[in-house]
């Protein structure tokens, strides 16, 4: 995600960095009207597992999609709290592969846009106006990573890492999958990859802190929460809401820090553009 936050003693605002069944009467038989029934429609899906398959062949019916997305993220403490919020409309297309973010942070009153290619496998960055640099890594760069928000990665994997069994939810929304971890010591469930991502969005926060002396092992860092939860429309099971949030507890000097971290993503439309790097940003 894109919002860095990071506290310091007092706190102080740092950069910012988802067959045909049949039944009833034979097609032959009558019924009561004198009319043969029609044939049942295929069974929906039931686990989280056949919800989300529908999901992704939804998902790969289209060219590309577009997403609005959102994000927040503070640090607080007894002494003080920072924090940023980002907002971007991301598009995605799937053959070839790609993703092109445009975006803005808001930190400490002031506004930063931000760019963001993943073309051929490399991700490309730029902060700042439009003479700033572009900076590129591979996506397993975690620096990297961080700056990438792709709601339609959220389907590939996203059953895994949960501290007990995935929900499936109908709401007013639709319907809701949900995954979760914690509370727990960070030493005990980081390995997990819901745990993992949420770690990645914290590590710079922690950087900073260690940078001003203040750092704590993870066995006495405690996961208050992690979750991840997708919307699918209830009658086509497109993808049309992502959240993940999650939130630490950070001890120090006998008090303890607040992080938090929010990301939702809206499905807005079908993409039907093509994505290419501009002038200058492959160097």
């Amino acid at each position: 995600m894109r919002p860095r936050t990071a506290a310091l003693a007092p706190l102080a605002l740092l950069a910012l960095t988802g067959c045909t069944g049949g039944g009833g009467a034979p097609a032959s038989a009558p019924t009561a009207q004198g009319k043969a029934p029609a044939a049942s429609a295929a069974p929906g899906p039931r686990t989280p597992e056949e919800y989300l398959a529908r999901a992704k062949a939804v998902l790969a019916e289209e060219q590309g999609w577009t997403f609005a997305v959102r994000g927040s993220e503070a640090l607080t403490s007894p002494g003080g709290s920072s924090s940023a919020s980002y907002e971007a409309t991301v598009d995605r297309s799937q053959l070839p592969p790609a993703l092109h973010s445009s975006g803005t942070t808001h930190a400490k009153g002031a506004d930063k846009p931000e760019e963001v290619y993943v073309v051929d496998g490399t991700v490309y960055v730029k902060k700042g106006g439009r003479d700033a640099r572009w900076k590129s890594g591979p996506p397993t760069d975690p620096e990297m990573a961080n700056a990438v928000e792709d709601p339609a990665a959220a389907l590939e994997g996203y059953a895994e890492g949960a501290s007990g069994p995935l929900s499936v939810t109908r709401t007013g929304a639709g319907v809701e999958l949900r995954a979760a971890a914690g509370p727990a010591a960070l030493s005990a469930v980081r390995d997990r990859p819901l745990v993992r991502k949420a770690v990645r969005e914290l590590a710079p926060a922690l950087e900073q802190l260690r940078a001003a002396g203040i750092a704590a092992p993870d066995s006495r860092i405690r996961l208050e929460s992690a979750e991840e939860v997708l919307t699918l429309d209830p009658a086509t099971y497109r993808l049309t809401a992502h959240r993940f949030r999650c939130v630490f507890r950070i001890p120090y000097g006998g008090q303890e820090m607040r992080y938090s971290q929010e990301v939702t993503s809206e499905t807005t439309g079908v993409f039907m553009g093509t994505i290419a790097l501009p002038p200058g940003a492959r160097r």
